[in-house]
């Protein structure tokens, strides 16, 4: 199968972990017959540099042409780069914001797993990191109430704000289609979160995703409020598997999620269209201060690529391969600078990339 990637090697250490992600996407190539076309394009601080601004259109046009698009990070030190003296709409974060928009990623996964061999970084007791856990959260990405309508007035003397949520059917059922295409790769268990005893989005919502799951009888659909399932998701992270919600209800979700992991630097993540297409990313930025050190950690970056090949490529086995090498390289003791605990094997991006790459197996 031929594979056309578009990559954003972008800012700070993303060079080196996407250099490192595309090892690994050359070893499954390899083991299993597979062919990588890899075309490069400067967003962010490096598209300023060269260009003067964040994003260019021939980019924009570039990323369009491939199968999927896999990005490092963007952004720098926001006190000291000149990036930041920019208008806002020139920084390097207005071209992430200006690709999701191009290329219409409504849906956001944000995937939450504690490794066995890194359960004592969780800060939850030892009698649940014990259980682990393995989800996904599916966030809405492009409506609610960061879109809405927003204004700021003045009423008799009194200054009012006012944020607008609006969510249409349509936009609901297609990421919930997309959270039960998932939940049919996964463990078949679909939760849907919102507010609906207090909120008529929520109800809509609600109703919405009912309507999607009749049409898939193999998978279980609970509802569960917004803030039960926060505390659920410290309580008893094991019982979820796809967590499906709306825009800032996932904000808040997927970042309480992460936090439960104990290590950001494991975190990979994707943004999808209505077609195969996705852009996937990890979930940690830049890290300006450790760039071209050599210690960065490219794991959240090859578990996105992990990510791409089974959303947007439907090659199942080969993201197994993929997870499966990571597991094994946490088992064997290997450990770059921001996971290292005592008694294990200190290693540099690099090297990481190559230990990884190296337990590609059929």
């Amino acid at each position: 199968m031929d594979l056309r990637i578009t990559c954003i090697p972008g800012d700070g250490i993303g060079p080196e972990i996407v250099a490192e992600a595309k090892k690994v996407l050359d070893a499954v190539a390899g083991r299993f017959g597979h062919a990588m076309h890899y075309t490069d394009i400067l967003m962010g601080g490096a598209s300023i540099d060269v260009h003067g601004v964040p994003l260019t259109k021939e980019a924009v046009d570039t990323a369009k042409s491939a199968d999927a698009v896999l990005m490092g990070s963007i952004g720098g030190d926001t006190t000291t780069s000149p990036w930041y003296r920019l208008e806002p709409n020139l920084r390097p974060e207005a071209g992430l914001l200006a690709i999701r928009k191009e290329l219409n990623l409504f849906a956001n996964l944000r995937p939450a797993v504690l490794y066995d061999e890194l359960t004592g970084a969780c800060p939850l007791k030892e009698e649940i990191s014990a259980k682990g856990f393995d989800m996904m959260i599916m966030r809405e990405l492009t409506g609610g109430l960061y879109f809405g309508e927003k204004k700021t007035i003045e009423e008799d003397g009194v200054r009012k704000a006012v944020d607008t949520l609006v969510y249409d059917e349509n936009e609901i059922r297609r990421i919930a289609v997309k959270g039960f295409d998932i939940a049919m790769k996964r463990r078949k268990k679909v939760t849907s979160v919102d507010k609906a005893n207090v909120l008529a989005s929520s109800r809509l919502w609600r109703s919405v995703v009912e309507e999607v799951a009749e049409q898939y009888p193999e998978v279980k659909l609970e509802h569960m409020l917004v803030d039960n399932c926060a505390m659920q998701l410290v309580k008893d992270p094991a019982q979820f598997d796809v967590i499906l919600t709306e825009n800032m209800f996932g904000d808040i979700l997927s970042d309480e999620a992460s936090m439960v992991t104990g290590s950001i630097g494991m975190l990979a993540s994707a943004s999808l269209n209505d077609t195969k297409f996705g852009l996937y990313e990890p979930s940690h930025g830049s890290a300006p201060d450790i760039a071209g050190k050599d210690i960065a950690n490219p794991i959240a970056t090859v578990l996105s690529a992990a990510m791409m090949l089974r959303y947007s490529f439907d090659l199942d086995r080969e993201a197994d391969a993929v997870e499966n090498a990571v597991k094994e390289v946490l088992r064997e003791g290997y450990r770059t600078v921001d996971i290292m605990s005592e008694g294990c094997t200190q290693v540099g991006c690099r090297q990481m990339g190559d230990l990884l790459a190296e337990r590609i197996t059929l």
